[in-house]
């Protein structure tokens, strides 16, 4: 079975003590995660440029990635379960003439602060995001 993927688009994120809301979008449609403060603070450091004390894990994956030459392809929102969403992050390394690429299970909200990082497309399957809630303006 073939899949339909769609774009989207970073739109804004909100931190509360409690949690943390990331909202992505289509052109059509707005909808949030909700994730850990300390996803959203990582997510926030990086959108904002702030001056980190020492390297944060996505800091490191990143430099991993560097290390190995390493390419995000994309990242995919491929499931949403009782109000959990579920991605996949696709990496790929190429070596000589071979192609690599690998899917590796991930939280969206690690998969989308790498691919912003990395200025790597999103993606959500429009089976996944027919069942999201809209946030509304």
């Amino acid at each position: 079975m073939i899949t339909e993927l769609v774009q989207l688009s970073f739109d804004k994120i909100m931190q509360t003590r409690a949690y943390t809301v990331i909202i992505l979008k289509t052109s059509e449609k707005k909808f949030a995660i909700y994730v850990d403060p300390a996803v959203g603070k990582s997510l926030h450091t990086y959108l904002t440029d702030q001056e980190k004390p020492r390297p944060l894990i996505h800091d490191l994956v990143s430099s991993i990635f560097k290390g190995f030459d390493i390419r995000i392809k994309q990242i995919v929102i491929n499931d949403l379960q009782d109000t959990v969403y579920y991605a996949r992050l696709f990496l790929e390394m190429q070596k000589g003439d071979m192609r690599h690429v690998v899917e590796i299970d991930g939280r969206p909200s690690d998969c989308i602060t790498l691919a912003l990082m990395h200025n790597a497309p999103v993606y959500c399957s429009k089976e996944v995001l027919e069942k999201t809630i809209p946030v509304l303006d």
